[in-house]
């Protein structure tokens, strides 16, 4: 509902016809486009006759209306009584004019015949006209074409974050370099012919320096694994899943080659992974140059 504690204290239409007084109130003469204009249209009536209240619904131009309701009528002592009506306006933005169009009363006597016309009489009241809002200051200077851009305060979170967006961006970057280069290696070593694999590998496996570590028996298993690969890829023999007298059985039947230096090189190799006996560096040193031995012997072999 409208609120009735707006301060109606301008007088924006007075008049009187044939004993009736008409009043429009407004709260404001000047438009302003973010706030309403509140009315209030206001009937002193004769105690003879009775009056309609105007309907502003459509005499209304540059605003529509929000809400109105009508006030219960109060009777005077001379019999008289007081007509009001409240509107609430909402200004358009923009509009060319703020104004309420001429409207019209109606009155008529209190005593009279339904078909009879005699004593009933309107009149027009109007326009009431609102001062329109001030003009805005024109917008001076040129397109901003680069603007600037409103950076986050620098906080510890915010270095936080953004540390652990580079960490996490660096590993990433690391990772699929380590990839590429274990992939480009593979192939590259997919490529070789077996000897030059079997070197390629017996380099890797000395660069790691198990016996300098202790670890003998890895180092044997893998020392191992190098010249049962390269036999593997060499004689198509699946050396790698058999055990050693089964692997010197079949590549003896099959007549690879000498065998001798194979064997010697196998068993020996087996007393330190599975016999238990402790090696040293200097058998660790012989053993890497016996699979040496035996490898360059064997390519010797097969390209003469």
């Amino acid at each position: 509902m409208v609120c009735t504690s707006i301060m109606l204290a301008v007088a924006v239409l007075e008049m009187s016809r044939n004993g009736i007084d008409l009043k429009v109130d407004s709260d404001r003469t000047k438009i302003d486009p973010a706030r309403s204009v509140f009315l209030r249209v206001e009937l002193k009536v004769p105690a003879d006759r009775t009056a309609a209240l105007p309907d502003l619904r459509d005499r209304v131009k540059g605003f529509s209306l929000a809400e109105d309701f009508v006030d219960e009528p109060k009777v005077m002592k001379d019999g008289s009584a007081v007509l009001a009506a409240n509107w609430r306006l909402v200004p358009e933005p923009c509009a060319a004019s703020y104004k309420i169009r001429p409207f019209v009363v109606k009155s008529s006597p209190k005593m009279m015949s339904y078909q009879s016309d005699e004593g009933k009489y309107s009149f027009a009241a109007g326009p009431i006209r609102f001062d329109v809002p001030d003009p805005r200051e024109p917008v001076t200077g040129g397109m901003e074409t680069d603007p600037k851009k409103d950076l986050p305060p620098l906080s510890w979170k915010l270095v936080g974050w953004v540390a652990l967006a580079v960490l996490c961006a660096g590993g990433l970057l690391a990772g699929a370099w380590t990839l590429v280069r274990y992939v480009t290696r593979r192939v590259k070593e997919h490529r070789m012919s077996p000897i030059e694999r079997a070197w390629v590998e017996l380099d890797r496996l000395l660069k790691k320096g198990l016996p300098g570590r202790g670890r003998y028996k890895d180092f044997y298993v893998e020392l191992t694994m190098v010249v049962r690969r390269y036999v593997q890829r060499k004689y198509g023999i699946r050396a790698p899943h058999l055990t050693t007298d089964e692997f010197l059985s079949e590549f003896r039947d099959a007549g690879r080659g000498k065998c001798d230096d194979l064997a010697k090189f196998l068993e020996s190799a087996d007393l330190v992974k599975f016999a238990g006996v402790e090696a040293t560096p200097d058998m660790a040193d012989g053993a890497t140059e016996s699979a040496r031995t035996y490898l360059r012997s064997d390519a010797e072999l097969r390209s003469a």
